[in-house]
């Protein structure tokens, strides 16, 4: 990874809107390059590059606007949506952040010098299709990003995606940057599993250099647990996992349901409302009713089936590479509130030798980690750094991300 010799400390803002479509993360981090000492002068030298310093000092979520939730839910599920709803979508998501932004350092009392802002998903197809008479991978993430820069008076980077994307890669996943930052260890093997509307993990291996570091969509994750909850029971989400502690787990179902094929794709891979939104989780609920009428059990299936999905993809790609050393399975996102979730995840992966901690217990909020990624991927886009790892993503090379809005 090529290292900027002129890095300057700032305080970026990074903005999450996840697949789940609940509303927005912000996180508020001050970033700085450490010194070319001795110590980081030698490990250039083995190619472990120079990490910058993350301290994060505000983070608060805000939850959609009821009807804002709706426009996006049904652009995501839309197979097509006229340009005027989707450019009125588009602006209307950009104010939405940075009123966001602006509400969390008004809060706080911050003065930012940038802000990284990943945008709200609508569309994302990592792989080439035809089109027109061409082949092509594409992705669209929504928010106009000079309604923020312009009402903030403060530079953006967004829409991080395409550059990876046309280097080769999936233009997901871009969090383990920041998961390499914080959490590699020399003696420990980490993962880091988020666990939003998609499941996702950076597997680091202990001692690891970045091109060792893997990373992929592990399935759904709280995806098809919230649009069940919705539609059986008028609950936005699960709260805590208690209906599905009230189910049962329709085993036959669930042995149907991992045996899908996005499961045994081997990394890189990334998902989204493309193969787990609601088509899917209409068919799965259809399913579930040929085993139960119960909405407990459906449920109940659908948290096993994340659990079940990560604990597989852990055992497949991840645990031979971990050579025995000890593992800290670290869980962030909003399915870390997720208790039935969290105890199935446990009783999974504690006899493959892992430890189960959120981040939290590593001074990192569950709901922040993501928003704080972008926040570091803004900052080293602003400094001409690549915010990729192709291990990762697929890329063929490592390229600087996003796109700068000027004030």
């Amino acid at each position: 990874m090529r290292q900027s010799t002129s890095a300057q400390s700032m305080t970026v803002a990074g903005i999450m809107s996840g697949t789940s479509a609940d509303g927005i993360d912000v996180a508020v981090v001050r970033i700085a390059q450490p010194h070319p000492n001795r110590k980081n002068k030698n490990a250039v030298r083995v190619g472990r590059p120079i990490q910058p310093r993350l301290t994060l000092v505000a983070n608060e979520h805000f939850t959609y606007p009821r009807e804002l939730r709706a426009r996006v839910l049904a652009a995501m599920n839309a197979p097509a949506i006229s340009t005027a709803e989707l450019a009125r979508l588009h602006w209307r998501l950009g104010i939405a952040y940075a009123e966001a932004v602006e509400k969390t350092i008004s809060k706080h009392e911050l003065t930012i010098d940038l802000i990284g802002c990943h945008g709200q998903t609508l569309y994302h197809q990592p792989a080439p299709e035809s089109f027109a008479g061409r082949r092509f991978a594409c992705t669209w993430q929504a928010g106009e990003a000079q309604a923020i820069a312009s009402r903030l008076n403060v530079p953006v980077v967004s829409n991080f995606r395409p550059a990876d994307m046309l280097a080769g890669g999936q233009g997901a996943p871009l969090v383990p940057l920041l998961d390499y930052v914080l959490f590699a260890h020399r003696t420990r093997g980490r993962v880091l599993q988020n666990i939003g509307g998609i499941a996702n993990l950076t597997a680091i291996p202990a001692g690891a250099l970045p091109h060792a570091v893997l990373a992929f969509d592990t399935g759904p994750g709280n995806m098809l647990i919230d649009w069940l909850a919705q539609e059986l029971f008028g609950q936005r989400y699960d709260k805590g996992g208690a209906l599905a502690a009230r189910g049962t787990v329709l085993e036959p179902l669930l042995r149907q349901a991992v045996r899908n094929p996005y499961f045994r794709r081997r990394p890189p891979r990334s998902a989204g409302r493309e193969q787990f939104g609601q088509a899917y989780a209409g068919e799965f609920l259809r399913e579930c009713r040929k085993h139960s009428a119960r909405g407990e059990d459906a449920l109940a299936t659908a948290t096993a089936l994340t659990a079940e999905t990560i604990a597989q993809g852990y055992a497949r790609f991840v645990r031979p590479r971990m050579k025995g050393h000890a593992v800290d399975f670290i869980v962030s996102g909003g399915g870390v509130r997720n208790r039935t979730l969290m105890t199935m995840l446990e009783d999974r992966l504690t006899p493959m030798d892992c430890t189960l901690a959120t981040s939290e217990s590593f001074g990192l909020p569950a709901e922040a980690k993501e928003a704080a990624a972008f926040a570091l991927l803004a900052w080293q886009s602003w400094h001409r750094l690549p915010g990729n790892l192709s291990s990762a993503t697929g890329a063929r090379r490592a390229v600087v991300l996003g796109q700068v809005t000027y004030v």
